[in-house]
């Protein structure tokens, strides 16, 4: 199935009680049907709590790193962890994506069920049965195209055993550990060396590169994070003149979350000449939708504001639902709805029939399974019956709490549904 007929799927699922949010006489229309109805959001049916997705900012975050991607000479495979939605995966690849990150093997079927062409697995894969799958694929698609980590010898045992037999080898590139009591990776240059080796004495894998992950590094800060980068550099032209990469058609160097791109830049700016094309590969996430939390914080755009700047795009919508206490109030939404891993959401904004104002002295304190706690000062203008819209912090943790995303237009327009497969 092509990638186009894939998503035409998606429009054509029915909208039914899987889907929280949605108008409940919606029951029984298809997904595209819905969105070509072109609903209000605050007028046409949608009940509360509902999360959406803004049109004109999702736009704006794809055509933002396009263009900082293209200006800094880098690939990008944006992670799809984030989102796990085909559509904006597609979309990702429209604004100049050369392929998507992903971390486990279910991440993979999904973005090969919707056609993803090029797959970058920030993980070590030893699980056998998914290694035959992934073969599988790989004999069945000449033009898929997948880049694994490695970074142990057992590992590379472990692979080579599932993988005998195979029509293709697998792609892998050795990941470089971001410092001791970092994530995975290999700790040292020797070790890096020794994963290669082991490679080498397979036949059911190819060496192509190095990937590392500097949002690991302890007590990060511009100095450090540069000298792992620095570090992860060095480690590929060890193996480029070890003579380890002779079989890459490119050579792969790959890191960059969503906190440290700006470092990323720099540092791959400065890769010397190799023996093969090097593919500078950046893969950062949470761009895509950003956020009103931890990203605003971190993101590098803070340091480089010259270069532009990501809107968040995600809205939660909530509605009081009770009002029992001066300074208290209570909205429907809760821990099933709001991501609250990092923060929690923050009070933006009220609406009171067509009436849109800032949510001034209202604060979010605390979460129970479905409602919100709200602080009220005093003055506050909020009543029962009342919506209101929060900011939401991590997107990672925002998709996965909802399977069908309303995208909305700046006046409420309900223009398309985002379906996320977690």
């Amino acid at each position: 199935m092509s990638s186009s007929e894939a998503l035409a799927r998606l429009a054509g699922e029915r909208v039914d009680h899987r889907f929280k949010g949605l108008p409940p006489d919606a029951e029984g229309l298809t997904v595209g049907e819905l969105a070509a109805q072109r609903r209000n959001l605050f007028t046409d049916g949608f009940p509360t709590p509902v999360l959406t997705l803004s049109a004109e900012r999702l736009e704006h975050n794809l055509a933002l790193m396009e263009t900082y991607i293209a200006r800094h000479g880098l690939a990008f495979a944006p992670h799809g962890k984030t989102s796990m939605a085909p559509q904006l995966f597609h979309r990702q690849i429209e604004h100049g994506a050369w392929g998507i990150t992903l971390a486990v093997p279910h991440q993979v079927r999904v973005a090969r069920a919707f056609g993803i062409r090029r797959v970058f697995l920030a993980n070590e894969l030893v699980d056998a049965a998914a290694l035959r799958w992934i073969a599988g694929e790989l004999a069945a698609d000449p033009a898929f195209q997948l880049v694994a980590y490695v970074d142990s010898v057992r590992g590379v045992e472990l692979m080579d055993a599932a993988l005998r037999g195979a029509a293709r080898p697998v792609d892998v590139v050795v990941e470089l550990g971001a410092g001791e009591g970092a994530r995975t990776g290999v700790r040292t240059e020797a070790e890096a060396l020794a994963v290669a080796e082991a490679v080498a004495g397979t036949q059911t894998l190819r060496l192509v590169g190095v990937a590392g992950y500097e949002g690991e590094v302890p007590r990060a800060d511009p100095e450090r994070v540069r000298s792992y980068l620095r570090r992860l550099v060095a480690v590929a032209v060890a193996l480029d003149e070890a003579g380890r990469l002779k079989d890459a058609e490119e050579i792969v160097v790959s890191a960059g979350g969503s906190a440290w791109f700006d470092a990323v830049a720099e540092v791959f700016a400065e890769i010397p000449a190799l023996s093969r094309p090097v593919l500078k590969l950046l893969r950062s996430g949470a761009y895509v939708s950003h956020d009103d939390g931890h990203y605003r914080r971190i993101t590098p755009f803070n340091r480089v504001p010259e270069e532009g700047a990501l809107e968040p795009a995600f809205r939660l919508w909530a509605q009081v639902v009770s009002r029992p206490a001066p300074g208290q109030a209570f909205a429907n939404a809760g821990k099933r709805d709001a991501a609250h891993d990092l923060d929690l959401p923050t009070a933006q904004v009220v609406r009171r029939r067509d009436a849109e104002r800032p949510a001034d002295g209202i604060t979010v304190t605390g979460l129970s399974d479905q409602h919100a706690w709200l602080r009220t000062d005093p003055g506050a203008d909020l009543e029962v019956g009342d919506w209101i819209g929060l900011g939401l912090s991590h997107p990672c943790t925002s998709f996965d709490k909802w399977q069908l995303i309303p995208v909305t237009e700046a006046d409420g327009t309900v223009v398309d549904y985002i379906r996320t497969f977690f």
